[in-house]
């Protein structure tokens, strides 16, 4: 891995932010952070939204404006386009 290489995600977290979303979750980046390590959940979640157009809500909390996102309530995951890391997450039949 070259030293530019660690300014994007790695496959894995994309395809664990996407996994957390289609299950319901609320991830902010501290969740990230300790569960796989990662510090571009902010990244990822524009590459979603822009590229991918997922229906991606954001919450902010706390006095620090800590963002939370979450899918939109009554997404429907087949419609959903997946970025080829997170393809498998896709439903049978559908990517």
């Amino acid at each position: 891995m070259t030293k530019q290489d660690q300014w994007f995600s790695s496959e894995s977290q994309v395809y664990w932010c996407c996994k957390a979303l289609i299950d319901g979750r609320t991830i902010s980046h501290k969740t990230e952070i300790r569960e796989v390590r990662g510090w571009r959940l902010g990244a990822i979640i524009h590459l979603l939204r822009s590229k991918y157009e997922w229906p991606i809500d954001v919450e902010y909390r706390g006095a620090e404006n800590v963002a939370y996102y979450s899918l939109r309530p009554g997404t429907l995951l087949e419609r959903l386009t997946y970025p080829p890391s997170a393809a498998r997450l896709a439903p049978e039949g559908t990517a």
